[in-house]
């Protein structure tokens, strides 16, 4: 497996990313310590966004239950085809995955039970290729519908996710038919401080302003949970699995991608209430490396022990982290052929140095 790594820490205010059902800041005990969390998913959602912003020609990739409107809104471009199949959107929709008839959506169509990851060129692949079908006079009739199923699946194979890099990158499943799996290149640890953290209560309260200078009392009270820590988070791109999910990319397309990819996960930061408790920071230190063989391996061991410090985390995070690497290095002889670190080095340096082997 040839793999680029990323081993970051990363700082946050008072902030709360990513809450659970009640509220509250996301938590999880390691080494017997509580930690501060932030799911892989939370993270992964606002990397996606904007990586799809960065590099929008390669990421048509969408995720929506609106199947059935995707497949009406491209044939609706060609003169005669609705009205010849009126059934056909909701046909290939279905191939995707089951309808929901009570849930539709503004234009009255039937919605998708679950949502699905598709791109612009599988909707297009998929359209045509029934269409190559239906309108075949030598096709039996009465086979014409299995037909379109197995013209269906080998069309989706065919596309090669050329213009889906997110889909090739973070995966898609679907329950109902395997076919469509697709493994994501990428892996996403979900984030823990490196230190023990427990989240604290923010008392708030909002003064009505239509409200007279002789009335006392606030118009609105309430309390909110919010923590502050030092987070190790670990992504993993797999590039032999990148390339076989984008066979026909050209060396210099997967480089422009892999940087786009790196660029965005050390830049993005989930959007929760970002308006109250805003937590855009960038990393204070991520380690990159490069392997041409080997297995994924994350460095969170170097924080089983939480960091302890009264005059901030990130330094003895670092060094720790670094301890880490060292000690897998000589203990287990895994020595990664590139390591680059920010921020020893600029941002478009440290992405050179590791996409380059791959070019």
């Amino acid at each position: 497996m040839e793999l680029i790594e990323l081993h970051i820490l990363q700082s946050f205010p008072v902030t709360c990313l990513n809450r659970d059902d009640l509220g509250s800041p996301k938590s999880a005990v390691f080494g017997g310590t509580p930690r501060a969390r932030i799911s892989s998913q939370c993270l992964k959602r606002a990397h996606r966004e904007l990586f799809s912003e960065e590099l929008p020609a390669f990421s048509q990739g969408v995720r929506t239950k609106l199947l059935v409107k995707l497949y009406q809104d491209y044939l609706s471009q060609k003169e005669g085809i609705l009205e010849t199949y009126p059934d056909l959107p909701k046909q290939l929709a279905e191939l995707w995955g089951k309808l929901d008839a009570k849930k539709k959506d503004a234009e009255g169509l039937d919605r998708a039970s679950t949502l699905t990851y598709l791109s612009t060129a599988e909707v297009a692949a998929t359209a045509e290729a029934a269409l190559q079908i239906l309108q075949d006079p030598g096709v039996d009739a009465k086979k014409k519908s299995s037909l379109v199923s197995k013209a269906f699946l080998k069309a989706i194979k065919q596309t090669n996710l050329h213009d889906a890099a997110d889909i090739a990158l973070f995966g898609r499943m679907v329950a109902s038919e395997p076919a469509l799996n697709v493994e994501g290149a990428a892996m996403f640890s979900h984030a823990l401080s490196t230190h023990r953290a427990e989240p604290e209560m923010d008392f708030y309260a909002a003064v009505d302003d239509a409200q007279g200078d002789d009335s006392s009392g606030a118009g609105m009270t309430g309390i909110l949970e919010y923590n502050s820590a030092c987070y190790y988070r670990y992504i993993g791109i797999n590039l032999t699995l990148l390339r076989q999910n984008m066979p026909t990319l050209t060396p210099e397309e997967l480089q422009t991608i892999v940087s786009a990819f790196v660029r965005t996960a050390l830049t993005s930061v989930p959007s929760a209430r970002k308006n109250s408790m805003n937590g855009a920071t960038v990393p204070g230190y991520v380690l990159g490396t490069y392997r041409a063989t080997g297995q994924p391996l994350q460095l969170v061991n170097a924080f089983e022990a939480p960091i302890k410090s009264n005059s901030g985390y990130l330094a003895a995070s670092r060094k720790a982290l670094t301890a880490e690497l060292h000690k897998l290095e000589s203990t287990w002889g895994i020595k990664p052929a590139v390591t680059a670190c920010l921020p020893d080095i600029p941002l478009t340096d440290f992405i050179s140095a590791l996409t380059q082997p791959i070019a």
